[in-house]
């Protein structure tokens, strides 16, 4: 096996473990897709049981919410400056149009500041194409470093010992 054979497993590993120590990211059937330092992206598979408007099959605005919201904090887990909890303090939505019936949706998101007991974090979400986005999110999140690592941070932590070697 190849070493990027091996980080790609081990990726998955990691991820699964994430998802796994938030119920509601595995009833949605969320996926890590990617985690790299300071970003992170996600998806969330289409599932009937989540469409919001049966006449449309458009899935619900609240599944694309948690999306953002669960990608957003894996984002600033992920953060190299040792961030060991986090919750959200504010999450801000766009919605800019319906997301297609039928279609998984993608979230990648940024967290691009990280202070003493703040960080930000900017998202998206798309179903086919990036750049046709069907939501975006600005949020603060709270920071806490050196305390005892939650099991989605011990994921995170994990998974940046593998990328830093």
């Amino acid at each position: 096996m190849t070493s990027s054979e091996e980080a790609l497993k081990a990726l998955a590993a990691i991820g699964q473990k994430f998802i796994g120590a938030i119920p509601h990211n595995r009833a949605l059937n969320m996926e890590i897709v990617d985690l790299m330092a300071g970003e992170a992206m996600m998806r969330v598979p289409w599932d009937e049981r989540f469409v919001g408007d049966p006449a449309t099959g458009v899935l619900h605005g609240g599944v694309i919410t948690a999306l953002l919201d669960s990608c957003s904090g894996a984002a600033v887990l992920s953060h190299p400056s040792g961030v060991t909890t986090t919750a959200t303090i504010d999450l801000r939505i766009d919605y800019m149009r319906p997301a297609r019936p039928g279609k998984a949706i993608t979230c990648k998101a940024v967290c691009y500041r990280a202070t003493r007991s703040v960080a930000f974090v900017r998202g998206s979400a798309w179903d086919e194409d990036e750049g046709d986005l069907v939501a975006a999110s600005s949020g603060a999140f709270t920071v806490e470093r050196g305390g005892p690592l939650t099991p989605a941070a011990q994921a995170a932590a994990e998974l940046m010992k593998k990328v830093r070697k």
